[in-house]
């Protein structure tokens, strides 16, 4: 990916999609310090914000170098920040990319994650050339098994013992999604 292209804002009918900001991590702190939020992630709930604050400059990095975008979800102009998604992994030659998200747990089961996703799958595919995605998530993540299925990606495998979470090893379910 060019890394001089800039990250665009994104609207649904119900949502506001922004390039997340180093700002964002007091917003996104009452979800990383959740541990049902954090149940199905790499990386425990974060203990305290300084935690955040560092998740949210590695994020950053990863933008800077070019490899992803992070959007803040926001339910509306003023910037209630609700959750978090992303394209990464992005690989130009081979027109794909990872999409990822996470939302605050007031907020689930109202659509914003699924809302949220189609809306960056389709400018991916339109303004990125994008055109197979893919999303891994902890095996037991019924929640984002059935979003990933309604936005039209397939379980293609279990990646056995793929992530180490305190101290015990995880398989994650891995899904596919070719546009």
């Amino acid at each position: 990916m060019d890394p001089d292209m800039k990250m665009t804002d994104l609207s649904t009918a119900r949502l506001h999609l922004r390039p997340l900001r180093q700002s964002d991590d007091a917003a996104l702190f009452p979800f990383t310090s959740d541990p049902e939020v954090m149940r199905f992630w790499d990386w425990p709930e974060h203990g305290s914000l300084t935690i955040t604050t560092a998740f949210v400059a590695a994020l950053l990095e990863e933008v800077a170098a070019g490899n992803a975008h992070y959007w803040a979800i926001c339910l509306d102009r003023e910037g209630r920040v609700i959750g978090t998604c992303d394209l990464s992994e992005i690989d130009e030659h081979h027109r794909r990319a990872e999409v990822g998200f996470m939302v605050a747990r007031e907020y689930w089961g109202k659509g914003y994650a699924f809302e949220a996703m189609q809306k960056v799958i389709e400018y991916a595919a339109r303004s990125m050339g994008i055109q197979r995605f893919s999303a891994r998530t902890h095996a037991g993540n019924e929640r984002s098994a059935v979003l990933l299925r309604r936005l039209g990606f397939v379980l293609e495998g279990t990646l056995r013992g793929y992530v180490k979470r305190d101290g015990i090893r995880r398989d994650c379910w891995l899904f596919g999604y070719v546009k």
